[in-house]
């Protein structure tokens, strides 16, 4: 018997996958507080109860979310030295997270983590122990670059600009409200740095990587 026309385009069936990128794609456009089963239902056209055949609840549904921003991240590729694959691996980080900033304070949250979160944490260890980091100052390594890197995305997603035009503009309204006298060294850095042309906040992060680099090539050398 022929298919009749309701059942030949009836949508196939949802995949895990297909739940998740979703999912990740509401939090990206309104936040995580704005995430809900019912929502997430809404906008796969299916009814949120159907969404628990492939993720055991919100909790399980925040941790494929993860999993999946994880999987974004470039994983350190020892075969270009350590210092190298970190950076690298920090920037691509950085990146990510300002496309998901709503994943900033979840990264390391997760109980059940997935294959991704798992393959990148063993990468990056894999990478610092091959390069002869001991185990303890592979796990100083990986703490210092972690906090640095999502402290630095979560004060970047604060920020009250986007640009450098606009940090200008905020420096200067700021400088208005003080006198240089009583806060001399903030009216300097604006004066000497955050007013100069062409400055963006963002270029401040390859500068302190390296100089966290810098600090574990020269502990590094002492082991």
């Amino acid at each position: 018997m022929a298919a009749t026309g309701e059942s030949a385009t009836r949508r196939a069936p949802l995949s895990r996958d297909q739940v998740l990128r979703a999912a990740v794609i509401l939090a990206d456009e309104g936040g995580i507080g704005a995430l809900s089963m019912r929502k997430l239902g809404q906008a796969l056209g299916v009814e949120a109860m159907s969404l628990y055949n492939h993720v055991a609840g919100k909790e399980g549904l925040l941790d494929g979310m993860i999993d999946i921003v994880f999987g974004e991240i470039g994983l350190p590729d020892g075969g270009e030295g350590w210092r190298q694959a970190m950076r690298r691996r920090a920037i691509s980080a950085r990146e990510v997270l300002g496309r998901h900033r709503w994943a900033i304070g979840l990264m390391e949250s997760r109980r059940s983590p997935g294959p991704a979160t798992l393959r990148h944490h063993d990468a990056v260890l894999g990478c610092l122990r091959e390069a002869g980091f001991s185990v303890e100052l592979t796990a100083h390594a990986y703490s210092l670059l972690d906090s640095y890197i999502y402290g630095f995305a979560l004060q970047e997603a604060s920020l009250p600009f986007d640009t450098g035009e606009e940090a200008a503009q905020v420096a200067q309204d700021i400088s208005a409200m003080m006198p240089d006298e009583e806060y001399p060294y903030l009216a300097e850095i604006a004066a000497v740095h955050v007013l100069q042309p062409g400055y963006q906040y963002g270029e401040e992060f390859e500068t302190g990587l390296d100089l966290i680099l810098d600090a574990l090539e020269r502990a590094a050398a002492g082991h």
